[in-house]
């Protein structure tokens, strides 16, 4: 199957997390961008950790509590920092995949007691809309083939396989998170079959 992205540029980034590289990439058959952040020496043979994280404006840049969002993306920095070596994919599918006016419209109807499922049910969207083939092809550009992927979703992990990837291990990236973000979480283990270990 031919790539169907392209990297457009490599720079370096400090981070209060430590040194890493980011790289930007644009899709080829639609108007998606990508940024990537990595670090260490990556090679095909060598399993290594990789996230694939969902941008998420309100819990990344804004620290809202209705989600763990920023706190994973904050997690799966220190992973990969202390291992020297890893991945993280950053796509821009908003509100799992239904951009972020929708999403706002989502959390309104969350405000009168739909749960996050409810919301984008409501607004006409799927539960989850994201894509994951051209992030799989991202981390094959990097030379990644064999990876520990850190997530608690069960169906980004199967995407990521059917996309060509050897999963050698889930690495569950859990975070504490107090209300709203608990209800959030419970939704998702319950409704979305998320891996998550606390009592539901």
């Amino acid at each position: 199957m031919p790539i169907s992205v392209e990297k457009v540029a490599v720079a370096k980034l400090p981070t209060q997390f430590g040194e890493f590289m980011i790289a930007g990439y644009r899709s080829l058959n639609s108007s998606e961008e990508f940024v990537v952040l990595f670090k260490g020496d990556l090679k095909p043979e060598i399993p290594t950790l990789v996230r694939i994280h969902s941008q998420c404006l309100t819990g990344d840049v804004f620290a809202s509590i209705k989600c763990d969002c920023g706190l994973q993306l904050q997690k799966a920095m220190e992973l990969i920092e202390a291992d020297q070596r890893g991945a993280i994919v950053y796509q821009q599918q908003e509100g799992r995949g239904i951009g972020i006016l929708n999403k706002i419209r989502a959390y309104a109807l969350q405000d009168g007691g739909a749960d996050t499922v409810e919301a984008n049910e409501q607004l006409g969207f799927a539960v989850d809309a994201r894509n994951y083939q051209q992030c799989a092809e991202i981390l094959f550009d990097l030379g990644l083939c064999r990876v520990r992927v850190m997530s608690n979703n069960p169906e980004k992990i199967k995407a990521l396989e059917a996309a060509g990837m050897k999963i050698v291990e889930r690495v569950p990236i859990e975070v504490e998170a107090r209300e709203p973000a608990a209800h959030y979480l419970k939704v998702k283990k319950e409704k979305m079959g998320h891996l998550l270990k606390f009592d539901s």
